[in-house]
């Protein structure tokens, strides 16, 4: 069964081959999806015969986002420490701690509670135009919790990150060699056949350079791919580590130095930044314009969680992007599409065109730039996913 997407006002294909610029814009464009693919793409004066038709109306369609760094397994809220945080009078700076009271809900919740959920902010992100989502473990920190948080994360996505060196548990304060050695060992051993990716908050108060390394050598002799959580809280060693070990994505780069920069404008390693967590911390924001103009590629991601960034909306995402990191609209929505892909190392996600997985956004908006243009707007009218309206 085929279906002709047509009257579509102007299409993001992220294929320069395919139309103008990074973004491969088409304008009076139709797309045609078979078998969860994407068959074709071009003019609507161009558009071969289907079986089905769908009528853009003359809207914008783009890709469906691919949002490469959550926490969607967890239970309980931070409510609390987010209106302490918020509170003009006695704003508190974020520190990692507060990932423990996370820890003790889902270590105390059932897994068909955590299912429920991750399950649950899934399907929110995708009536928002994820299609694509990665999921992290990382709030269980022991060998039982870890597992069970990972294969709920599995569930949710292929695309699941192993986070056991997220902080050290309450159990191992001061002995956070000893924790490592239980991440390297029996709980990744426990959490591998559920997990693609491997990752640590490489961070002053979480884990050192040594650390960080270990873990990552672990998990890369078990055949996971690598991210790290880099230079969130301050300048250090996460984003250099993440080059050196041939890492996928460096997560957050809040603090770089220049250094930093070039290590990776000369490498394969994504600058995943994740600006709804400065906003929910009032965090400086990531010098997005300095990695771009160095040649870094960059991504935008939700870092969906209950403590720092509560949100599971790549629209806002964008939005915060273009205004507060100073990225251009086209810049923001390449980095929410592409950028994610690239950062999960897929490339038949975050693009249209023939061969590509079925996943398009139709905006109630002539244009992409209105993502940024109209804040805070539902403007995601239809969400295809492997071909399928959802």
């Amino acid at each position: 069964m085929s279906l002709l997407v047509d009257n579509i006002g102007e299409l993001v294909t992220n294929d320069p081959a395919s139309g103008e610029g990074q973004l491969g814009l088409l304008r009076d464009a139709a797309v045609v999806l078979q078998e969860h693919q994407v068959a074709w793409v071009g003019t609507a004066r161009e558009s071969p015969a289907a079986d089905e038709r769908y009528d853009a109306g003359g809207r914008a369609v783009l890709p469906g986002f691919v949002d490469s760094h959550t926490h969607l397994v967890f239970a309980g809220d931070r409510a609390a420490e987010f209106a302490a945080r918020m509170d003009p009078g006695a704003g508190t700076r974020y520190v990692p701690g507060g990932i423990h009271a996370t820890v003790a809900a889902t270590r105390a919740a059932t897994t068909d509670q955590l299912r429920a959920t991750a399950m649950g902010l899934r399907a929110e992100a995708l009536r928002q135009g994820t299609t694509t989502v990665e999921v992290k473990s990382g709030y269980g920190l022991s060998v039982e919790d870890e597992a069970r948080c990972l294969h709920v994360a599995f569930e949710v996505s292929p695309e699941s990150t192993f986070l056991g060196a997220h902080v050290v548990p309450e159990e191992y304060a001061g002995r956070t060699d000893d924790y490592v050695d239980l991440v390297c060992g029996q709980m990744l051993a426990a959490a591998e056949p559920y997990a693609r990716w491997v990752d640590v908050f490489c961070e002053r108060g979480a884990f050192d350079a040594d650390q960080s390394r270990a873990v990552l050598e672990a998990g890369a002799a078990r055949g996971l791919g690598l991210r790290v959580h880099a230079n969130q809280l301050s300048a250090g060693p996460g984003a250099r580590l993440a080059v050196e070990m041939g890492a996928a994505s460096a997560d957050h780069c809040t603090y770089l130095t220049e250094a930093d920069v070039a290590a990776l404008a000369g490498s394969q390693t994504v600058a995943t930044l994740l600006p709804g967590a400065e906003f929910s911390t009032r965090a400086p924001y990531p010098d997005a314009r300095a990695l771009l103009a160095a040649g870094v590629t960059v991504a935008l991601a939700t870092d969906c969680n209950p403590g720092t960034s509560y949100t599971s909306a790549m629209p806002f995402c964008v939005a915060l992007a273009v205004r507060e990191l100073r990225m251009s609209p086209a810049e923001a929505v390449w980095a929410a599409t592409a950028g994610g892909a690239r950062a999960l190392r897929r490339d038949d996600v975050g693009v249209l065109r023939p061969g590509a997985r079925a996943d398009l956004v139709v905006l109630d908006a002539p244009s992409y730039v209105y993502l940024a243009y109209r804040p805070g707007v539902p403007l995601v009218r239809d969400v295809f996913h492997n071909g399928v309206r959802q």
